[in-house]
């Protein structure tokens, strides 16, 4: 029989539907439950790609003897933690500060009033060093509670009050040019000289840190931080950790050589980095960033679209149970494929060996250096991709979250603007409007949705900010007045539920009439995906520079207060604070607003295309007629002797207009 989650809209809820567990989702009828029952609560967060939270649902929740030991002693509730990252957010420092560590699955156990007094993540079947089984787990926890439930209480009550004091705001420090020079000196000394990137193994895709060193070196002309930039871009590039066939960045790779992944495929992943290439192309030119930048667009469209024009979260780390299935290869299989001239020549190129590089023989593939025969190449990898599509493929949790597809929307509009893919900037409105038709109720935004129909739960900073950063994109590339209309909206919203009426510059990530949690989480770091307060600031200084005279200097404001609050997170750990940074680099370029003006599209493209090219990320760039209604930026700039114009502006200071691209490059580069 189904459990109580057959109704959810969650891929990985549905997962658990059919658990002999009987799993509660989160609501006031679950801890009410556990209130009646006087038991504690068993709380398990996931996500449909996670590999280990599937092999723990194998090893225990689809066990009939350990779901009895959970159903008797416990109120057991399954959370998404891409659905409600509220409530992981909240569960996971309490993890991290029982354990000094924290991941998925997440097992936490709670006083019925959803107070967490033990927490952990995966628990194995049977004891292991330094691991208890699950199943000895549950009959502790339940003989403790039964024995001494006051004294778990109130253990529980003091870690609930330490947590609360210990998430509170950061003092204010400024975020200046010194700020920044330093920042880029301590990414130099983490940076791996060998294989590029930072720190060691695990090693995550640094998207956004990327983002600021570039913005960096456009600003001052740091050649250290580009080299930082290029030397991490092409090694990920390179590796394992890129689908060298289909593109699409797995989510991080298990070693420090980028060669092993961990095969998931993440939807922000894709969308940052995506974001990242394509400046890196438009800035240096870079071939290999072009080709990445294109295929990771192309992974985005073929394999997470969704049928209602938005964008999947992820594709599943294992396919049929087992971890890379789908993409690792031998080579022998490379020789079924091609041939043996052929099937050799990929092993050398893709370094398959006999040994391998992943598990039982097989490897990942890398591609350390261009083919030297670029037909050959492409006929290889066609033959290769076919082959693959045949193997049995990962699952894809087709949920829609809106913060992802908001990251997503920027990234196509930037990528497509910047590398001339008009098709990227369509599949981009697309997207916007699915999302502002169908998670906007009454105004306020939703989380997620699926198969067009919107889930429950509310949506938190991060959405109303990253969806917000994305229509502006949409606006300066359409120039169409009711994004900066809809965007703004979101902004006023976000400024009126999430800021602290009593400390400046700080917000939290869930609304001022949102679920009363254990405490009212408010994270500042740029973790995998960016915190919703840094895109917020993003968005409010973009806004500024877009929105007029009326609304430029509050949100501008409030974006600088924003920022004052991470100056503490960008000098001590600037890899945590990546999108932080890329805000104070364009604010402290102006940020660069560029107008171009003229009577039809054709006589703006020489200038607008010259804009895209120069102009440094951050920068506001926007065509159309002059004083187009509703498009603030035009307003005031008229033809320059008939003839198209280009109006650059920095903060409050105008440069005289330009007529020639020369004179656009010169304006922008000086």
């Amino acid at each position: 029989m189904s459990n109580r989650l057959a109704s959810a809209t969650s891929p990985y809820l549905l997962q658990h539907a059919e658990n002999p567990v009987e799993w509660w989702p989160w609501g006031p009828e679950a801890l009410a439950e556990a209130r009646r029952r006087n038991v504690p609560i068993l709380l398990s967060i996931g996500y449909a790609a996670c590999h280990w939270c599937h092999v723990m649902a194998h090893e225990s929740f689809e066990d009939e003897e350990t779901a009895a030991l959970m159903n008797a002693n416990y109120v057991n509730i399954k959370v998404d933690r891409e659905e409600r990252p509220d409530i992981d957010a909240v569960y996971m420092t309490a993890t991290q500060a029982m354990t000094g560590h924290g991941g998925w699955p997440m097992t936490c156990f709670l006083t019925p009033e959803g107070e967490p007094f033990h927490c952990g993540t995966y628990y194995p079947p049977a004891p292991r060093p330094g691991m208890p089984s699950f199943q000895h787990l549950l009959v502790a926890v339940a003989q403790a509670w039964t024995e001494r439930p006051g004294e778990l209480r109130e253990g529980a009550g003091q870690i609930a009050a330490h947590l609360a004091e210990q998430t509170g705001p950061l003092q204010q420090s400024v975020v200046d040019d010194d700020a920044l020079r330093g920042a880029v000196a301590k990414l130099r000394t983490d940076a791996d000289p060998q294989h590029g990137g930072f720190g060691g193994a695990p090693k995550f895709p640094p998207s956004m840190v990327l983002e600021f060193l570039l913005r960096h070196h456009e600003r001052t002309g740091s050649a250290e931080a580009l080299s930082l930039t290029e030397a991490c871009a092409e090694a990920m590039a390179r590796g394992g950790i890129y689908d060298q066939l289909a593109g699409g960045f797995a989510r991080y790779s298990v070693d420090a050589a980028w060669v092993v992944p961990h095969f998931e495929k993440m939807l922000y992943d894709n969308a940052l980095l995506l974001r990242a290439y394509a400046h890196l192309a438009r800035r240096t030119g870079s071939p290999l960033a072009q080709r990445v930048a294109a295929e990771t667009a192309g992974f985005l469209l073929r394999e997470l679209r969704t049928p209602e024009g938005g964008f999947a979260a992820s594709l599943d780390a294992d396919t049929d149970g087992v971890e890379g299935l789908t993409y690792v290869w031998t080579p022998a299989q490379l020789t079924e494929v091609l041939g043996p001239d052929d099937g050799a020549w990929a092993a050398t190129l893709f370094e398959v060996t006999e040994s391998g590089t992943f598990e039982q023989g097989s490897s990942t593939l890398q591609l350390p250096q261009d083919p030297a025969d670029p037909e050959r190449w492409e006929r290889v990898r066609e033959k290769l991709l076919a082959a693959r599509t045949q193997r049995p493929q990962p699952a894809r949790d087709d949920k829609v979250i809106a913060a992802w597809n908001g990251l997503a929307i920027t990234a196509l509009t930037e990528a497509g603007t910047a590398l001339g893919h008009p098709e990227w900037v369509d599949s981009a409105v697309e997207a916007a409007r699915l999302l502002l038709d169908t998670h906007r109720i009454d105004g306020r935004l939703r989380r997620s949705s699926r198969g067009g129909e919107v889930g429950a739960a509310a949506g938190v900073l991060e959405d109303y900010s990253c969806l917000a950063e994305g229509l502006l994109a949409l606006h300066q590339a359409t120039a169409d007045p009711s994004w900066l209309t809809e965007s703004t909206a979101l902004l006023d919203t976000a400024l009126a539920r999430f800021a602290d009426p009593e400390q400046e510059g700080v917000f939290y990530d869930t609304a001022d009439d949102a679920e009363t949690l254990v405490h009212r989480p408010s994270d500042p770091t740029d973790n995998a995906s960016p915190a919703g307060a840094s895109s917020l600031a993003a968005a409010l200084l973009t806004a500024s520079a877009l929105a007029g005279h009326e609304r430029a200097d509050a949100y501008r404001l409030a974006a600088e207060q924003a920022l004052s609050r991470a100056g503490a997170l960008a000098a001590k750990v600037p890899r945590f604070a990546g999108n932080w940074l890329s805000v104070a680099e364009a604010l402290h370029s102006g940020p660069v607003q560029v107008a171009v003006v003229g009577p039809d599209a054709a006589a703006r493209g020489e200038l607008l295309a010259e804009a895209a090219r120069v102009a440094h990320g951050g920068a506001v760039v926007l065509a159309g007629a002059p004083e187009a209604a509703g498009v603030p930026l035009l307003a005031g700039r008229t033809l320059i002797e008939d003839a198209a114009a280009a109006y650059v502006c920095r903060g409050y200071v105008c440069d005289r207009p330009v007529t020639t691209a020369e004179d656009l490059t010169a304006a922008l580069t000086r």
